[in-house]
């Protein structure tokens, strides 16, 4: 049966789970799908362009919250957990967004529900569009952590190396530094950390920007 277009996305998108944008190319995506790589170029034209459509993919997996039922403070809320939820899972994209542009279906679906839920809000025009922005920048500088770390990972299996034992004497050097500075050190004690997870504290810090705006200007 002959590949379709769909196939080497979805195949391309495992590839890049595990080994990032550096570990695709056709002939690994072609032994992945035991197809030849020329039949890659068939469907699609370059590496690049792959990646671009998967990228696009990706933002399909966002769940949109219905605005008819969901006010919009818990929808911005939502999306924008949704959204860091999803760059997590495929730590290659923000390194992609850096290099490639991604836009399709997917992504406009994504965008357009974002300025439905900051007009219901109040915004208007630019504003809206500022709004929106403001937010996705967050998530993406919120999920650059973990996604380093997880592509860092990734170049780390691909070089054959020993991945959690590099980590593990990294993580030791980073608590021998911390440990020379007081309010680091007092922070490795045992119950020291928030309970609430840093990314939870900024989207509410963000609407509450946000809010305070549309207060303003009303």
């Amino acid at each position: 049966m002959p590949l379709t277009k769909e196939q080497i996305i979805l195949a391309a998108i495992e590839v890049l789970d595990a080994e990032g944008v550096g570990g695709l190319n056709m002939r690994r995506l072609g032994t992945q799908l035991d197809s030849a790589a020329t039949a890659m170029y068939y469907h699609v034209k370059s590496k690049d362009r792959l990646v671009e459509l998967a990228a696009d993919h990706v933002f399909g997996e966002i769940r949109l919250p219905d605005l008819t039922t969901v006010p919009w403070r818990r929808a911005a809320a939502e999306l924008a957990r949704e959204a860091h939820q999803m760059v997590v899972r495929h730590f290659w994209l923000i390194p992609a967004m850096s290099t490639h542009v991604i836009y399709g279906p997917n992504k406009a679906r994504y965008d357009e529900h974002c300025l439905a839920v900051y007009e219901s809000a109040g915004f208007r025009g630019p504003d809206a569009d500022l709004a929106s922005a403001t937010m996705l920048m967050f998530v993406i500088g919120a999920a650059q952590g973990e996604s380093a770390e997880l592509a860092r990972r990734a170049r780390l299996r691909r070089a054959g190396d020993d991945g959690e034992k590099r980590l593990e004497e990294e993580m030791a050097g980073f608590i021998e530094i911390a440990r020379r500075f007081p309010r680091l050190r007092a922070r490795l004690e045992p119950g020291a950390m928030p309970t609430t997870s840093a990314f939870d504290f900024g989207v509410e810090a963000v609407l509450d920007g946000l809010s305070a705006r549309l207060t303003k200007d009303a």
